[in-house]
């Protein structure tokens, strides 16, 4: 008996990684609550650019991005300028470019969000 189709049986490893404040521990969550393996690691913090591999070791990669405004928005407490950013998107490239869905969270509600993520991994399945 072959192997069952790992999206349909929600047994795929996800990896969500993005700068901080894009949704990726929301997300994540809403992930394990609809039955998927998911873990978001540390990535924008890491000067190793493929840790999200190392750690994760993904069979899905997702990458929530966000912009400085919607970023400083919902974390305001936490800041180091819009060079911070910067600075996590350049550690992020690795995964940014070997991604298998992008999103731009910037303006999104939580909602939004998942039902794009959702979506993009039911359609795996057609």
């Amino acid at each position: 008996m072959p192997d069952p189709d790992p999206v349909n049986s929600k047994t795929v490893r996800i990896a969500v990684v993005g700068p901080c404040s894009c949704g990726k521990s929301t997300l994540t969550q809403a992930l394990k609550a609809a039955g998927y393996e998911a873990r978001h690691p540390a990535q924008e913090h890491s000067y190793v650019p493929n840790m999200w591999q190392r750690i994760s070791k993904p069979d899905l990669l997702i990458y929530l991005d966000v912009d400085y405004v919607n970023a400083r928005t919902r974390r305001p407490h936490i800041d180091g300028g819009p060079q911070r950013l910067k600075e996590q998107h350049f550690r992020l490239r690795h995964a940014r470019e070997h991604c298998d869905f992008y999103l731009d969270t910037s303006g999104l509600s939580v909602a939004e969000v998942e039902t794009a993520v959702l979506a993009f991994l039911e359609n795996l399945v057609d």
